[in-house]
């Protein structure tokens, strides 16, 4: 849904886009990873140079660059976020006037310069300007909540929409192995990418992994859900498998070693 009204302070925000043409934009484990460090470095008040930020930590791990080039002057809070090859979906809040637009132009101008210099890509990256909706109840929330984090289901899964999750535990195992969504950080294991979010201010919404996935099996069945969807549907269709060899051995990967 395109942005009718300005964002405000304090009120919470459904934000997604994918690739122009549905064409995927993250190929390799390393555009996962730079969307990541951009969704911190792209929070604050300040101009961002991430080519020089990341060339402070050559040769390290992004772990100490997570830990210490977070800002304290922050203009969204993160609620929850999901990174799929061909699009994404973030739950923000504003927390200063334009704080999400400069977020966003921030964070997708960041991430397009990469992506063009590092495939030699020209013309659009996106599929327009990014869209939104705004999340303006309880019930709207939680649903999101559950939709944005369940949302990676679809490269292991591909008619969980469809027919519902038949196989809890497959789908628990997989999710917790996913290391491109928020749901690690609410459901799975304290890590450095917490620091991309609000997590304090998200975490009383959630109880238990259980809950989260029978919150989504629920939904398929509920009135709630028919209300929601069509509003955000739009950009999980035709998900595109280009990447999605790439994304499913690192979920494997972390999960042999867990």
């Amino acid at each position: 849904m395109e942005r009718m009204v300005p964002f405000m302070e304090d009120e919470t925000y459904h934000v997604f886009n994918r690739g122009a043409h549905k064409n995927p934009i993250f190929l390799e484990e390393r555009d996962f990873q730079r969307f990541q460090v951009l969704l911190l470095l792209a929070n604050s008040t300040e101009r961002i140079d991430a080519g020089n930020v990341l060339n402070k930590y050559q040769g390290r791990s992004l772990v100490k660059l997570f830990e210490e080039e977070g800002s304290d002057e922050r203009i969204v809070d993160i609620l929850a976020y999901s990174l799929l090859p061909n699009h994404f979906h973030l739950i923000l809040r504003q927390r200063m006037p334009e704080g999400i637009s400069k977020f966003m132009r921030k964070l997708c101008t960041g991430y397009s310069m990469y992506f063009n210099l590092k495939y030699g890509h020209s013309g659009t990256l996106y599929q327009g300007r990014f869209k939104s909706s705004h999340v303006d109840t309880d019930a709207h929330f939680n649903w999101l909540f559950a939709y944005v984090h369940l949302n990676p289901l679809s490269l292991a899964m591909p008619e969980w929409k469809v027919h519902g999750i038949e196989d809890v535990e497959v789908a628990q195992h997989f999710l917790d192995g996913y290391p491109y969504s928020s749901y690690f950080d609410f459901y799975v294991a304290s890590r450095p990418e917490r620091a991309i979010l609000a997590y304090e201010d998200a975490r009383h919404f959630i109880d238990s992994k259980n809950n989260l996935i029978d919150l989504a099996a629920a939904a398929k069945k509920d009135v709630q859900y028919e209300t929601f969807e069509p509003v955000e549907k739009g950009v999980d269709n035709d998900v595109d498998r280009v990447g999605e060899k790439d994304v499913l051995q690192k979920s494997a990967v972390l999960q042999s070693n867990s």
